[in-house]
């Protein structure tokens, strides 16, 4: 039995899974309007989450390489 058709059939079965809608979209105003200055800082909060611990790490590299 070749391979390809089977590939080809299980292809064809995920994109028909994924046609359907994943999460209600809408087009309203939103409800609370959020300032530059608090989008600001919640940028600020997110970028130390994910790259301060791995900036830590890189920059303590050489002494978790001599333990």
């Amino acid at each position: 039995m070749p391979l390809l058709p089977t590939v080809s059939r299980l292809f064809r079965s995920a994109v028909r899974v994924r046609t359907a809608p994943v999460a209600n979209v809408t087009t309203k105003p939103p409800k609370e309007n959020i300032t530059a200055g608090e989008q600001a800082i919640a940028m600020t909060v997110l970028f130390i989450t994910i790259l301060g611990p791995s900036g830590w790490i890189l920059a303590h590299l050489e002494d978790y390489k001599k333990k």
